[in-house]
């Protein structure tokens, strides 16, 4: 089998060995390189490879048959999700658009979801259903501040609309499954007002006053300067906006269904922002709650839709475990796995080496470029990258058992969010995944096009 660039260059390296060491140790080496046992133990990049399946290609619209076989292992799974190794290499990015429109043209998912303020999904699927404002305008205002303020998401939204213009009988959604930041518009209070006043007129002024002093967040790092009881007592005056929301059922059973998610999504946000997020303690809760926000929304937008769903988050997010599991002690993935058991498939992404965008400091600062070099002995990343393939996936469930055993070790393994420098994570990706994508190398996502 043909062998890719990264091994030409070893290739060439061991070449120079044997001229300085004599040739005489090269049958040597070679039967050593083939072995299946290194130490009395089975090697586990032989294991490796024999599970791994190459990629051809990150970028989309290309011949999608080296994606036949992920989609065997995707199988009947009702919910997809899609990691991220870094918040903002281009390769994650393209191959979240790449492996989503294979799903949607072979396997009839419907549905984007994205680690985004449900409020922002709102506006981004109202544009791919009616095509009404132009796809650059809405996707920088839905994401801006976000590292999905990149060229690649705006390529994404554009072939969702199109596909929705070339089959208006099957359209594609997008959807935010997270809590409402960086801002709750006073337009998407209104979402959740004039549904009462057209309904139940009669509860519009309790429930005015019940939003007072919340609506609208312009912008939740400043609403966080707020004291923090005062903070609290915002949030538990939105729970019972969505008490009073919920018992407030019209004519229009779909209609109300949306009203009342609506209302749990300001519930959500003002609870989350109720934390005291500077203390540490407080942390671990923070973040529980918000994963578990964003997999009950997930989750109930699969069940009143039906639809098959592509879910993209940073791995920690989608995994069935956190790389850091003090900060956070359970995950999405975990929640979903609560709801919908196997139906749900959670896929890791994995890099040797390359860039991509973080910041000096997770809640403050621009997103910039950052670069690391290959993956340092020890590293998952390090031994993953010595499979033949320059990227790959494979099925962790059913891969060689000295491919599982050596992917349950806990290692350290780059898992990179809003901050950076920071530490690698300790993960067993065993126990996070049920498939593996590793990539050898990726860059920094794109800027948007003016």
């Amino acid at each position: 089998m043909a062998r890719d660039r990264k091994h030409i260059s070893r290739r060439g390296l061991v070449a120079t060995a044997v001229i300085a060491m004599g040739a005489v140790l090269a049958p040597v080496a070679a039967q050593a390189a083939l072995s299946d046992t290194v130490g009395g133990r089975q090697n586990p990049v032989r294991a490796l490879e024999q599970a791994a399946h190459q990629l051809r290609s990150t970028e989309p619209g290309r011949n999608t048959a080296d994606l036949r076989a992920l989609g065997a292992m995707i199988g009947d799974a009702k919910v997809v999700g899609l990691g991220e190794a870094t918040h903002g290499s281009h390769e994650f990015f393209t191959m979240k658009e790449r492996v989503f429109r294979y799903l949607v043209e072979e396997k009839g998912f419907t549905t984007f979801a994205l680690e985004l303020s449900w409020s922002a999904g709102l506006e981004i699927d109202e544009y791919l259903q009616t095509g009404k404002g132009d796809a650059r305008k809405i996707a920088k205002a839905a994401l801006a501040g976000s590292p999905w303020d990149r060229e690649e998401f705006v390529s994404l939204i554009e072939w969702m609309r199109e596909h929705n213009r070339r089959h208006p009988g099957r359209t594609v959604h997008f959807m935010g499954d997270d809590i409402g930041a960086p801002k709750l518009s006073d337009d998407f209070f209104n979402r959740v007002t004039s549904y009462v006043q057209r309904t139940h007129p009669e509860s519009l002024p309790h429930l005015t006053r019940l939003y007072a002093g919340l609506r609208p967040i312009d912008d939740v790092f400043a609403y966080l300067g707020k004291p923090l009881a005062e903070r609290q007592r915002l949030a538990a005056k939105a729970r019972q906006a969505l008490d009073l929301v919920s018992s407030r059922k019209g004519p229009d059973e779909s209609e109300f269904e949306l009203a009342v998610q609506n209302a749990r999504s300001i519930a959500q946000t003002a609870t989350f922002l109720a934390f005291d997020l500077t203390d540490k303690a407080a942390l671990p809760v923070a973040q529980r709650y918000r994963d578990q926000v964003m997999a009950e929304n997930t989750a109930w937008w699969q069940r009143r839709t039906g639809d098959k769903m592509l879910l993209s988050a940073q791995n920690d997010h989608v995994g069935y475990a956190a790389g850091e599991p003090t900060l956070y002690p359970k995950t999405q993935g975990a929640y979903l796995r609560d709801t919908l058991g196997r139906k749900y498939l959670p896929i890791g992404f994995t890099f040797n080496q390359g860039s991509f965008l973080s910041k000096d400091a997770a809640l403050s600062g621009d997103w910039k470029k950052f670069t690391v070099g290959a993956a340092e002995p020890g590293m998952n990343e390090h031994t993953l990258d010595k499979v033949r393939y320059r990227d790959y996936y494979l099925d962790i469930r059913d891969a060689p058992a000295a491919a599982r055993t050596w992917l349950d070790v806990t290692r350290p393994t780059r898992n990179i969010g809003t901050q950076y420098p920071f530490p690698p994570a300790n993960l067993a990706i065993a126990r996070s995944f049920d498939v593996l994508i590793h990539l050898h190398d990726v860059r920094e996502a794109d800027q948007p096009k003016p």
